[in-house]
């Protein structure tokens, strides 16, 4: 019979665990919050982007000269925002960034030449680079504390932000001007980030349960130590590997975002709210694979499925890109949005379950890097060639992100499959 110094011991134990699963939940909402933030709030930006254009009377090449705004804004922030982290901490430069964020989305509607409105993206794409690595490493934290493979539930929460951005942008088209409208988006994102801003930073960084660290969680249900965390200059190889995949996968994400309502408004000839569909159907595609992406990693395996995603992804883009019509496009765009829903999680964890966060800071950097890139390269592409033309580039990188996986199969099998 236990002793009542015993009992008071387990009564209290339980207790403690309870509140710690209660803390873990509350950090998790939060977390979730900024990585729809994220995503709500620049699509909301990209739905708007063709009525910016003409504010601005930008041709083609000087919208894309104008995006590398955001490109060297959050490339130049991002390569920064690891260092702060490790100063200030995940959670506190989490909640900064998505106020410089949310904040700066009413600034391009404001501008009225090319050069303007690069200059102010220079400030939106400071907020989105350094939002997405602070989040992603808080994320990695509260991986390892849960012990459970969760990434694609946080970039499901992008993507259905994305969606909801972009189709509230698409009603709101041809009813609100640009910048009524995103000076209502950027309220709601400073109100939104202080809400889920005030538990993230009253909560502690989690620690890992059992002393397993991210290296060991961030990967699999059942996660196993890595063979490359023993020898670093083969996690390192690994990490590059992967986050050549985020890449890829990036690259797509990006373009989709600031051209895909332009090709189908000026292509095809769809007009301003029905164009603006073409992001949330693409997003709306990417929610429904995340979502149901842990199920989808244990039948097939994470090297199996980033196969078969990208090559559903570049054959779904090849359609989205060449179709005559527009819904065969929306048809290309959602097969599209659906190979690409896994593959940019998979390849954080999976950089994650081999060097921690350090990884996951590395892969998101190259990754992030490759959606910042794209909507230019696209925009040079389409003034070389046509818009159609340069879109197919998203599929032909989907497809490196398949061989890439393939070609490195037996090389990161050990790690778990």
């Amino acid at each position: 019979m236990p002793t009542p110094n015993k009992t008071r011991t387990a009564i209290l134990a339980a207790r403690g665990s309870v509140t710690a699963d209660r803390d873990l939940a509350r950090l998790r909402a939060a977390i979730t919050a900024f990585f729809f933030l994220d995503g709500f709030v620049f699509a909301g930006w990209v739905a708007r982007i063709p009525a910016i254009k003409d504010q601005a009377s930008a041709s083609e090449g000087a919208l894309g000269l104008a995006l590398l705004g955001v490109s060297a804004g959050g490339t130049a922030t991002m390569m920064a925002t690891g260092r702060l982290c490790r100063r200030f901490g995940n959670h506190p430069t989490t909640v900064a960034a998505g106020v410089l964020f949310a904040g700066s989305v009413a600034l391009p509607p404001l501008t009225h030449s090319a050069l303007a409105l690069g200059l102010v993206l220079l400030v939106f794409g400071t907020g989105f680079g350094a939002l997405n690595v602070a989040m992603n490493s808080a994320a990695v934290d509260l991986i390892a504390a849960l012990r459970r493979p969760v990434m694609p539930s946080f970039h499901a929460a992008f993507s259905l932000g994305g969606m909801a951005g972009a189709g509230l942008g698409g009603l709101l088209a041809d009813h609100l001007s640009p910048t009524r409208h995103l000076s209502l988006l950027a309220v709601f994102g400073l109100l939104l980030a202080a809400a889920a801003g005030r538990t993230l930073i009253s909560l502690p960084v989690p620690a890992p349960r059992d002393g397993a660290g991210p290296a060991a969680e961030s990967g699999n249900a059942a996660a196993e130590p890595s063979p490359g965390a023993q020898r670093p200059g083969r996690a390192r190889w690994l990490v590059a590997v992967f986050g050549l995949i985020a890449l890829c996968t990036a690259y797509g994400e990006g373009a989709m975002a600031d051209w895909a309502a332009l090709h189908l408004h000026q292509d095809l000839d769809a007009s301003a709210g029905l164009a603006a569909a073409g992001y949330s159907v693409f997003a709306l595609m990417m929610a429904v694979g995340r979502l149901t992406g842990t199920a989808l990693l244990e039948r097939l395996g994470q090297t199996r499925a980033l196969i078969v995603g990208g090559t559903t992804a570049a054959a779904g883009m090849l359609l989205g890109s060449l179709a005559p019509t527009v819904w065969l496009a929306l048809l290309g765009f959602a097969v599209t949005g659906l190979g690409l829903a896994n593959l940019f999680p998979v390849a954080i964890a999976r950089a994650g379950a081999l060097t921690g966060p350090g990884g996951v800071a590395a892969a998101s950097t190259l990754g992030y890097g490759g959606m910042l890139l794209g909507p230019p390269t696209i925009g040079f592409l389409a003034d070389w060639y046509s818009l159609p033309i340069a879109l197919t580039t998203v599929a032909a990188l989907a497809a490196v992100a398949a061989m890439v996986a393939y070609g490195t199969r037996n090389v990161v099998r050990p790690a778990g499959n």
